[in-house]
């Protein structure tokens, strides 16, 4: 069963910013974007690459290891929309960042 659990502190972040975070034994990236969170799986779909380590172009993250690009709101590749990393549900309450796993 799916519940929302506490994944970071809301005023850890900065506009732009991405981090990796360990729940329930998955690593998801999470990012604030235009004010708003977002949580996507953080293994690369071409080889595994970290993508909460990537920098965001627009509301795409970029992987570091060889520049594949995911939309953090989506989860789709611009470049080919059948490639698609698992996307999370998050909340907000209080300071806590919380997602849906």
């Amino acid at each position: 069963m799916r519940e929302f659990v506490t994944a970071a502190m809301k005023n850890d972040f900065k506009e732009g910013q991405g981090k990796v975070v360990e729940i329930k034994g998955k690593k998801i990236a999470l990012f604030l974007h235009e004010g708003k969170f977002y949580a996507i799986d953080n293994a690369c779909k071409h080889m595994g690459g970290p993508l909460g380590e990537g920098e965001l172009e627009n509301e795409n993250i970029v992987c570091p290891w060889h520049g594949w690009k995911f939309s953090i709101k989506t989860g789709v590749s611009p470049v080919n929309p059948t490639v698609k990393v698992e996307i999370y549900n998050v909340k907000i309450e209080d300071n806590e960042i919380k997602i849906e796993v």
